[in-house]
């Protein structure tokens, strides 16, 4: 899950900080330690997230590993709906400078999700290690019928709902 994407704090593979330690460590090592502590994560990346993995496991991986969304510039296009099958949240951000509003030791709340509906904005709010917020919008691509997977936790768990088993 992500160990080829280069961190920007570090310039590294594979290498990201554990928000909840301080510590180093592979990036599934880290997804899992959140997990671990029910703690939900999202990942944060620049264009074309997502290409050459349009196989289901890049996206499965980070939803058993706890990830709740993606948040990009822009999508492989296949990669976005596997994302989406898989019960995440794939997002762009509305204005592309948003990105650089994002440090590696940034807080990433996502707000409204409860109300989430096609062509809505997702508001994200970001907290700084100062204490300091800001926040802008993220869009998405999602239907009805997509947002009833993310709700679900994905796809196959919304079939699973729907045939009462």
């Amino acid at each position: 899950m992500c160990i080829g994407a280069i961190n920007s704090e570090n310039g590294e593979a594979n290498k990201i900080k554990n928000l909840l330690t301080g510590e180093y460590g592979k990036t599934p090592d880290v997804a899992r330690y959140y997990k671990s502590k029910g703690k939900k994560w999202v990942a944060v990346g620049e264009d074309n997230y997502g290409e050459g993995s349009s196989r289901e496991h890049a996206a499965l991986e980070p939803r058993h590993l706890g990830g709740r969304a993606i948040i990009v510039k822009s999508f492989a296009r296949i990669h976005e709906t596997n994302l989406k099958k898989q019960g995440l949240l794939p997002l762009t951000f509305e204005n592309p400078a948003d990105y650089d509003k994002i440090k590696p030791d940034s807080r990433i709340s996502l707000l409204g999700l409860k109300e989430l509906a096609p062509g809505k904005p997702v508001v994200c709010e970001v907290t700084q290690t100062d204490g300091k917020k800001v926040r802008f919008n993220l869009r998405h691509t999602m239907n009805e019928g997509q947002i009833t997977w993310f709700r679900a936790g994905s796809a196959l768990n919304r079939m699973k709902e729907i045939s009462g088993k």
